[in-house]
């Protein structure tokens, strides 16, 4: 008797990974505020990466070694080559600029800039032929439209503040306090940098899961590996030892922990998983939900200013990602239709060897 799948089960598996990625983003949100608010009150930002993929490869591990002992690919050395610049990709190199960038700016203006990923993983994802893209297609002209509303509405943001709207609540930190060491030339280009490293992250991810298919033992690899990478980086560039203590006055532990458990274990393991199921391009696209987030959580936790012109850019951003999203679901609703009529070929393979026979 053949069971056939409801259609809450078949909305669900069409939507997780949509879910997941969400979630991701509000978690991210989250990471900005209380990173920044660490980072202000001294913690070093290359010291806390690397105490973050620690404690991700620390929570990872028994997962992997565990579930996936039998599924899981022999380590050679070319593959570890592979995953040790992924790590450098998507870890160690990428974080270090993305929140050293964070401690000179502030959270608003990196999850602006970071929307511009979507852009440049689509135009290396096109140039690799990963991600399939006809101009002359209604759903091509919706992700190439969708991608440029979204940068326009970055631009927006960082361009337009438009009138402020203050906020009443009392905010105990408030994380738009411009520290004299704030440096916003220096922070743009390093987030920048950072946005190109992480957009061949996610190129090179799709890459790798097809050689190493076990994403829970890929996720603790490179958490490792990034945790390596990024103490080597640290100890060039900071000689001081108490740079490595874990403050109990500026409540170091929490965001180490935080952004160890959420999202050097979870939310990378997540990204990797809606990789192989979506593509990179799709992981992509809901950065600009990250911005709105962060505007949001800033207005009414922090009580920082929000300006109608930054509210208008995210409603463009919003906008922009529909467009890409209606897109690609229709590009992978054509995919299914062009599979459900392959079965109908080997008929007629059966038909020519019955006439050949006879």
């Amino acid at each position: 008797m053949e069971l056939v799948a409801s259609p809450y089960m078949m909305v669900y598996r069409k939507y997780m990974p949509h879910f997941l990625i969400i979630l991701v983003q509000i978690g991210y949100a989250v990471l900005y505020i209380i990173t920044k608010a660490s980072f202000d009150h001294g913690m070093n930002p290359h010291v806390f990466v690397t105490y973050r993929y620690v404690v991700g490869g620390l929570v990872m591990f028994p997962f992997a070694y565990f579930l996936e002992r039998k599924v899981r690919p022999k380590m050679t050395f070319t593959l570890f080559l592979e995953i040790f610049l992924l790590s450098l990709l998507g870890g160690s190199l990428t974080f270090n600029m993305y929140f050293a960038s964070l401690k000179y700016t502030s959270p608003t203006f990196v999850t602006s800039i970071i929307n511009t990923i979507a852009s440049m993983t689509l135009i290396i994802a096109v140039i690799l032929r990963l991600e399939a893209l006809d101009v002359k297609n209604l759903h091509g002209m919706a992700k190439v439209i969708g991608t440029l509303i979204s940068l326009g509405g970055v631009l927006t943001m960082i361009l337009h503040e438009g009138p402020a709207i203050k906020s009443s609540s009392a905010a105990p930190i408030h994380i738009r306090n411009e520290p004299v060491r704030q440096n916003w030339i220096k922070g743009s280009i390093l987030v920048v940098a950072s946005c190109l490293s992480w957009s061949f992250w996610y190129i090179m991810q799709a890459f790798t899961l097809k050689k190493y298919p076990a994403q829970l033992s890929l996720t603790t690899w490179m958490n490792c590996i990034a945790a390596a990478q990024s103490a080597a980086f640290t100890i060039i560039i900071e000689h001081r030892r108490e740079a490595w203590i874990i403050s109990t006055y500026r409540n170091d532990l929490w965001p180490i922990l935080y952004a160890g458990v959420v999202f050097s274990a979870l939310a990378m393991f997540i990204q990797v998983w809606c990789t192989k199921k979506k593509g990179p391009v799709f992981v992509t696209i809901f950065n600009p939900l990250a911005t709105l987030f962060v505007a949001i959580l800033a207005y009414f936790v922090l009580g920082e200013t929000l300006h109608i012109g930054r509210m208008l850019g995210a409603v463009i951003i919003i906008i922009g990602l529909y467009l890409v999203l209606w897109g690609k679901d229709r590009d992978e609703g054509q995919v299914v239709d062009q599979e459900h009529k392959e079965p109908k070929l080997p008929m007629k393979e059966t038909s020519a060897e019955r006439a050949e026979v006879i």
